[in-house]
């Protein structure tokens, strides 16, 4: 759209999960009408959205009357009904990002056969429709272990994901569809957050670095900027670019990228929407991820990707053990500590490794950022009553 919203847009967020949540505060200071499809009434979205409406972003008449009571529509996940966001597509609905774009991302298969056939370096794969394929593959070293096995639809927050150092390991294999690809050597794990307008205009945030949980294959801290040389946060930035242009794509979209120990950069996965790694851009840079959704899919200017401060961002996670009605420890002490943003996102019930909310650290260096996020996670705990 290329005038000014008005209070009588209604934009459509499909899932009210916590990145549903602030998309829809970013939304607020534009004065845009925000309604919300998701199964959970008490979803972190429902308590700020303008209209909530309950339904599964997976039942097809679900999608289709959600999408005839707004003026567009975007997400805050992948997996969503195609079939039913074709038919209002084709009904003239607008859909940013559009569903052909949607449904090669959704499928892990589609996605590595993309980067092959247009050349965007990622690791050697083969597609197995079962578990009994993966295993006979293993045992014809069509690809050879060590391997990661991913399940082509339905994976995430390391869900839908099996890691086989060793033939020991192949009992653990899952049974599903699956993106079988050759283990990178890691040196750093990596992330682009890229967004496009409906004119072609692209802007990269900064290159950030992600650190995980080994227990629960989460990104655990994000550090902003990335510690890289020039010329890998170039690369990196580079195939974003290329990525987003290439699918077309309006909106935002998460490039998770492998740098192997000998610089060579790889494409993991990607995201259409904004995204875990993009949290800290609320405080840390001019624009966050969130009003940069805003202002690709209503087809405005890009804003400034300009990092104001480094950054550490932390997942709050559910401690493990803890299953039941959330509590917060250590908010006072860590509210204390100058440059520490909290956010809660309003989940009621807190499960092991359950993302509750985030912690964004400002620092004017990088090594202050890290050492205060240090103190905010040994003394910030999400437990239960």
């Amino acid at each position: 759209m290329e005038q000014l919203v008005t209070s009588d847009f209604k934009l459509g967020i499909i899932a009210g999960g916590q990145l549903g949540k602030m998309l829809v505060l970013a939304a607020s200071n534009w004065d845009v009408r925000t309604y919300i499809l998701d199964t959970d009434d008490h979803c972190p979205a429902a308590t700020s959205c303008t209209c909530f409406v309950q339904g599964s972003q997976l039942d097809y008449d679900d999608v289709i009357r959600f999408g005839n009571m707004v003026d567009l529509i975007t997400f805050e996940i992948e997996n969503v009904n195609i079939e039913a966001l074709k038919q209002l597509k084709a009904d003239g609905k607008k859909i940013y990002p559009e569903p052909e774009t949607l449904e090669i991302i959704q499928d892990k298969g589609l996605q590595k056969i993309f980067y092959r056939d247009n050349h965007i370096p990622s690791p050697r794969f083969v597609l197995c429709d079962n578990r009994e394929a993966v295993l006979a593959a293993a045992e014809r070293q069509t690809l050879p272990l060590p391997f990661v096995q991913k399940l082509r639809k339905g994976g995430y927050d390391g869900k839908g994901v099996a890691l086989m150092r060793s033939k020991d390991d192949l009992v653990d294999a899952l049974n599903g569809a699956s993106v079988v690809e050759s283990l990178i050597d890691i040196r750093k794990e990596i992330a682009v957050i890229v967004a496009r307008n409906g004119r072609g205009e692209t802007q990269c945030f900064p290159v950030v670095e992600m650190e995980f949980n080994d227990e629960a294959n989460l990104v655990e801290r994000l550090i902003c900027p990335a510690a890289l040389d020039a010329e890998i946060l170039a690369q990196a930035t580079d195939i974003a670019t290329r990525i987003v242009s290439l699918l077309n794509l309006r909106g935002v979209l998460a490039v998770e990228m492998f740098v192997d120990t000998n610089n060579a950069v790889w494409v993991n996965e990607i995201a259409p929407r904004p995204h875990n790694s993009g949290h800290h851009t609320i405080e840390s840079v001019v624009t966050s991820q969130f009003e940069q959704l805003l202002r690709a899919i209503f087809n405005f200017p890009l804003g400034s990707t300009q990092l104001k401060m480094p950054s550490v961002m932390i997942n709050l996670l559910g401690e493990p053990g803890c299953d039941g009605p959330v509590r917060y420890e250590g908010l006072t002490e860590c509210m204390s500590i100058g440059g520490v943003k909290i956010h809660l996102y309003g989940k009621k019930v807190t499960k092991p490794f359950r993302k509750m909310g985030h912690v964004t650290v400002l620092a004017p260096t990088i090594e202050e950022a890290i050492q205060k996020s240090d103190i905010v996670k040994r003394t910030l705990r999400v437990t239960s009553w």
